[in-house]
């Protein structure tokens, strides 16, 4: 695109000519700096300052090389990453993605996209991200553990619970990260809270596993309601996806009074008109490790149709794209917005392309991005770093109240952000730039040399 402020066109410039073919970094990083030209306008201090050329580039990243054994005595070698992206107002925090499309451009765009998101909660987290292109699907539990042994031994050299503290991420559920937290207490000799989203019994928090999918769904209740008086009372919701996002997602959808009709995963999508069966979701994806087509077999009058995008095709009023980056296209937001969708919010993270944005918004739909919708995630880490340097556990009712608030608050203030620069009821603006201004100010304070 072409900006209208030169300080943001000459960095852009920069980036993309650091950064060649890292797409996903690429598109992360416009579409910020496209929603912060009004405020580079209003203060010139942040081009004085250097804000935009030092916060589009991390502060460390860090690639290396993960061998491990698999059960067949075979050596494995795979790509580890780390990018610590942002600490100015916090300690780096962000998750640890395991899946075959992990490489630098997506690690760079998920740690640039977290800086913002975390600072969005208001709690004391810096921008990071990290990760492997190993995938555990259809990895023995053996492999899976000597993977994290071998990935955590290098990743021990760079974290720390008041330096870094990684989560789960795709791939990185409760047995990655306690083979992950094993091998950082074996090597460290200590008992930190190095690590969020860990099991109950060895300091992890209740309410994380429900957190991001719950939160997406207050956010989207109070944007609902807040913008056109709108809730999920007897509105048809779709989500993609049917991991840990999706499932808990649809479980708080249901509870507010919504009807989820579909779900999906890499190979195809399940309708059932008469709303999902959560416990048989759960059995298949959490217990069995499933594929979602299996859905059909145990529920009668499901219907299984290969090809997960066509998701979006299905009628709905309440659209949650909860799989992965750049799934729901502009056609796919051309057909949402025929069929009467009422509100879209993501998530995964950034799964709408940027015509399917823009498509949302010319139309009017309620439009929550990933950075805002799905920070419930890191929020509710964010809460068991306060537990863990407490030594203490609270309620899943604490948890989940202080998360509400949290999503509820995070609306608001996007919200607040669009009114303030003229951009009123785009969340994607009033995001970025009330995540921005938090980050900008404590580097503004913390000097150059920073």
């Amino acid at each position: 695109m072409a900006f209208k402020n030169e300080y943001l066109a000459k960095v852009y410039d920069k980036v993309c000519a650091r950064n060649p073919g890292e797409t996903e970094f690429l598109q992360a990083v416009e579409e910020v700096l496209e929603s912060l030209e009004p405020v580079v306008e209003k203060d010139k201090s942040y081009e004085t300052n250097g804000i935009i050329d030092r916060i589009v580039e991390p502060e460390r990243f860090i690639q290396f090389r993960v061998s491990w054994v698999d059960d067949n005595g075979n050596v494995q070698v795979n790509r580890g990453f780390r990018c610590q992206f942002n600490s100015a107002i916090g300690p780096y925090k962000g998750g640890l993605r395991l899946h075959p499309s992990v490489c630098a451009s997506v690690i760079k765009f998920l740690g640039f996209e977290q800086i913002f998101k975390n600072s969005l909660t208001g709690l004391p987290m810096g921008g990071g991200k990290g990760g492997s292109d190993f995938d555990p699907k259809g990895k023995s539990d053996g492999e899976v553990m000597r993977f994290c042994q071998s990935f955590m031994t290098e990743l021990s050299k760079h974290i720390g619970a008041d330096t870094d503290v990684p989560a789960g991420d795709i791939g990185t559920g409760a047995r990655e990260i306690g083979y992950m937290f094993g091998q950082y207490k074996r090597l460290r000799n200590e008992f930190t809270g190095v690590l969020t989203g860990k099991g109950l019994s060895y300091g992890g928090s209740l309410a994380r596993t429900e957190a991001t999918g719950y939160g997406v769904c207050y956010f989207t209740e109070e944007m609902m309601k807040c913008m056109k008086n709108e809730s999920f009372e007897g509105k048809t919701v779709v989500i993609s996806g049917s991991g840990n996002v999706a499932i808990y997602a649809t479980q708080k959808a249901t509870e507010l009074g919504g009807k989820v009709v579909a779900l999906s995963d890499s190979n195809g999508y399940v309708y059932d008109k008469n709303g999902i069966n959560l416990d048989v979701v759960k059995q298949i994806k959490e217990v069995e490790r499933g594929r979602i087509k299996e859905y059909c077999d145990r529920v009668e009058g499901a219907e299984y149709h290969e090809g997960c995008s066509g998701i979006w095709t299905i009628p709905c009023d309440i659209a949650l794209p909860c799989a992965t980056q750049n799934e729901l296209d502009g056609d796919a937001a051309a057909t949402l917005i025929k069929n009467g969708v009422i509100a879209v919010a993501e998530g995964a993270n950034m799964p709408s392309t940027p015509d399917a944005i823009e498509k949302f918004l010319e139309a009017g739909v309620m439009f929550g991005p990933a950075k805002a919708a799905n920070a419930g995630g890191v929020a509710t880490s964010g809460l068991e770093m306060s537990q863990n340097s407490e030594r203490l556990s609270w309620t899943f009712e604490e948890v989940d109240a202080k998360l509400k608030d949290i999503m509820v608050n995070i609306f608001h203030n996007s919200y607040n952000a669009s009114k303030d620069y003229d951009h009123e009821g785009n969340l994607v603006v009033g995001a970025n730039i009330a995540g921005f201004l938090k980050v900008a100010d404590a580097m503004k304070w913390q000097g150059v040399s920073y």
